[in-house]
């Protein structure tokens, strides 16, 4: 039996590649990439630790009573054991019981690995391991652009890839709506790819997937380019792609023209501040151009009105979407007093 271990300092909210091995570890939140390279990792570091480590699962939403009991106590061989306990946002009533008996003395020979899904149930047991002071995964949604870019540096970074900031911004873009086919994305191009990643790589094997984002189409609009807009759209819909994603993409990109063109003539914001990259800012100065406040306030009114088209006030969803988008694209044709390219007084928060 190997040595005991000393329990290390608690850190709440750590992240996927800051845990380390300990009695217990609690992985919770609702981002199931993060949540799955937690666990992942933490078995990696058990069969470091010792190759023979004996693995067992248990599933918190059929757990039956005496079950942890079992697969926790020592082996024939005197094996180390890692336990990986999943679903404790659905624990059943014995689960909820035995594991708080178990963190009252919980073995140093043996690494319980708990992870919860979110939401409140089981919250008697989340609050016994934080008080205890075993370490917390924080694997919360990453929703904004920014933090997905992040994740997509990172990856590459760990992989040793050089990569084109206009490629991570095209890869985000193009399979960004779910963070599991953007890590799925990431890995492919590491894999097939040698040398630096180009947003013209990001082209060849992403840049026809209208059907995933609907950027294109909201791209195309925001310029004011309303057939290409028109057409893109209809390519979308032809490949089977909903009115919601690409109302949600315009969206997207009318919000962030409204975030920056708010601070102009306004000083003391940062990137941070909006929620937004610094290529996104850089971006919207750019596209801002062209566009007046007036002009703004009708692409707003256009994507909210389709929006609410999309999910069930309207008998047309796909004629909702292109009359947005032609609104939006008619919106930017407005050039009095229009935002200058470079107007904003917005300080880089890089």
């Amino acid at each position: 039996m190997p040595p005991a271990r000393r329990r290390p300092p608690a850190v709440a909210g750590l992240s996927w590649e800051e845990v380390s091995l300990a009695p217990v570890v609690l992985v919770r939140g609702q981002e199931a990439v993060l949540a799955d390279r937690a666990v992942d990792r933490l078995l990696d570091h058990a069969r470091e630790v010792d190759a023979d480590v004996e693995v067992s699962y248990l599933e918190a939403a059929a757990y039956e009573s005496g079950q942890l009991e079992i697969v926790a106590s020592p082996s024939l061989f005197g094996e180390p054991r890692c336990v990986v306990v999943a679903g404790l946002e659905a624990m059943t009533d014995a689960f909820h019981d035995d594991v708080l008996s178990y963190l009252q003395h919980p073995p140093d020979d043996v690494w319980l690995v708990l992870r919860h899904g979110g939401g409140q149930r089981g919250k008697k047991v989340l609050d016994a391991v934080t008080r205890a002071g075993h370490p917390v995964v924080a694997c919360e949604p990453v929703k904004r652009d920014g933090d997905k870019v992040a994740f997509v540096v990172a990856d590459f970074r760990r992989a040793r890839r050089r990569y084109e900031t206009e490629a991570v911004q095209a890869l985000v873009e193009a399979v960004g709506a779910d963070l599991r086919e953007l890590a799925s994305a990431t890995s492919q191009l590491i894999a097939d790819t040698t040398g630096t990643v180009t947003a013209d790589v990001v082209q060849r094997y992403y840049g026809g997937r209208v059907e995933v984002t609907g950027f294109r189409v909201a791209d195309a609009a925001i310029a004011g380019n309303a057939g290409e807009a028109v057409v893109l759209l209809r390519h979308a819909v032809a490949t089977g792609t909903g009115p919601v994603p690409v109302v949600a993409a315009l969206a997207m990109k009318v919000r962030t023209l409204a975030k920056v063109a708010a601070t102009r003539g306004r000083s003391g914001y940062s990137t941070a501040d909006l929620g937004l990259a610094p290529w996104q800012v850089d971006r919207a100065r750019r596209e801002l151009s062209g566009w007046t406040p007036e002009g703004l306030a009708a692409a707003i009114t256009a994507v909210a009105a389709a929006d609410a088209e999309v999910k069930g006030q309207g008998r047309d969803p796909v004629f909702a979407v292109e009359r947005a988008v032609l609104r939006v694209a008619a919106a930017r044709a407005h050039r009095e007093q229009a935002y200058p390219a470079a107007s904003a007084t917005l300080r880089d928060g890089r």
